[in-house]
């Protein structure tokens, strides 16, 4: 068995992904698998019993907000009561920031791919930003947080959604190529995705049928918005990423993610299996009122985006990052060059001017990682440990090495090597 060449053709497949932002639907239409009574969450699978307090509250006001609860209450009772179902985003082509959730009835984005040496097009999906604030991803469910909610399901996805359909979609891996050359790194930092998000989509969203006001509040909460653009690239960070999944003998990871609890990684060659261990507490910068006590463990399925070889892969590109992250601009240029170590190849898109356009470290080989002792940069939000509190800072995170080192073992015992 040549593991390399397996190695090879799954970032291959990474690479050549092409991935179109083609529209925005409801959830129980499009993701596979979906229904009634079932919330998709961030990272590996886990149990109401085990969820950290974000998760938690996000669970609470999912439920809310498809009204099978009528207050925190009686959505905590029905939680425990086993008549719900939780399954992870990333078994449903999906993903979301920090608690990740979403249920039947919320608007997604819809990615559509075709990789290269494919048996066919790939699909993936993801919520909608809901910007800055006491929002749902980070545990919340006040009324406003359910408000706002009901507005981006109700205004902004069929304007958009429309939008995308008059312009032909829009090819996220070229504006995710373009935003690295404008000091973006497409996890954390967004500014400039976000504007070229909003720029493309401003014209289509005014001429669309609907009122004036409408289409004026969905361009205006796009451009204040400067993570507006993070949901639809992790979706497309996810098609990527899935491209390259189920390749035989490749040590490839193709899935990080965390729950707030756990943090787990799939691989290549390992089909589904979820290899986990608790997940870290970042190391970061808190917003006034703040410390290290108030912070949750790490949470989301953003870690979608250096596994696909941006994020804290390509902070040299985002020297600006550190304002948000702790750190240098040297730190920045550091933790990119230190990624080389434990990936397969370069990105032939994804590029960083302060690296003479080297492409970014893409493909993270297990072997590499347990060798050099070298795990994954993660760069992330942190929210508070308690729901309903919301973000509370932002750092830097690594996922723990055991969780690789297992994997490899059980890489070794399935080929036999």
């Amino acid at each position: 068995m040549n593991i390399d060449q397996a190695n090879a053709d799954a970032v291959g497949r990474m690479i050549s992904t092409r991935p179109m932002l083609t529209g925005v639907a409801t959830a129980r239409d499009v993701i596979p698998g979906m229904r009634e009574r079932l919330l998709l969450h961030a990272g590996p699978p886990i149990e109401w019993q085990r969820m950290s307090g974000p998760l938690r509250g996000a669970v609470i006001g999912a439920l809310l907000f498809e009204g099978l609860a009528a207050d925190e209450t009686e959505a905590t009772a029905l939680a425990e009561s086993g008549e719900i179902d939780f399954e992870p985003c990333h078994h449903h082509a999906s993903v979301g920031p920090m608690a990740g959730v979403i249920s039947a009835s919320m608007a997604v984005y819809v990615i559509e791919a075709d990789p290269k040496g494919s048996d066919g097009a790939r699909r993936a999906f993801s919520n909608l930003n809901e910007g800055y604030g006491k929002v749902l991803r980070y545990g919340a469910f006040a009324p406003e947080v359910l408000d706002k909610l009901r507005w981006m399901n109700r205004v902004m996805a069929p304007l958009v959604g429309s939008a995308l359909e008059a312009l032909g979609g829009i090819d996220v891996r070229a504006l995710v190529a373009e935003a690295l050359h404008m000091g973006d790194e497409g996890h954390n930092r967004n500014k400039a995705g976000s504007l070229l998000f909003a720029k493309h989509l401003a014209p289509a969203v005014a001429e669309a049928e609907g009122e004036r006001a409408d289409a004026a509040e969905v361009i205006r909460f796009l451009g204040d918005n400067a993570l507006s653009v993070l949901n639809p690239v992790m979706a497309a960070c996810k098609a990527m990423a899935d491209a390259a999944h189920g390749v035989e003998g490749s040590t490839l990871v193709t899935a990080m993610a965390r729950n707030g609890t756990d943090f787990g990684i799939r691989v290549s060659g390992l089909g589904d299996e979820w290899f986990t261990a608790p997940a870290a507490t970042p190391d970061g910068l808190y917003f006034s009122g703040f410390t290290a006590a108030d912070a949750n463990p790490d949470i989301g399925d953003s870690t979608i985006t250096e596994t696909a070889g941006i994020g804290a892969f390509a902070m040299a590109a985002a020297p600006a990052i550190v304002t948000f992250v702790s750190g240098t601009p040297r730190d920045a240029l550091d933790a990119t060059l230190e990624m080389y170590d434990i990936t397969v190849a370069e990105h032939q898109q994804f590029t960083i001017p302060q690296l003479d356009f080297r492409g970014t470290p893409v493909g993270i080989d297990l072997r590499k990682v347990v060798e050099f002792g070298v795990t994954p940069r993660v760069n992330t939000g942190i929210a508070h440990r308690e729901a309903g509190v919301g973000q509370v800072g932002a750092g830097l995170v690594r996922p723990p090495v055991e969780i690789f080192q297992r994997a490899l073992e059980a890489f070794a015992q399935k080929y036999e090597l």
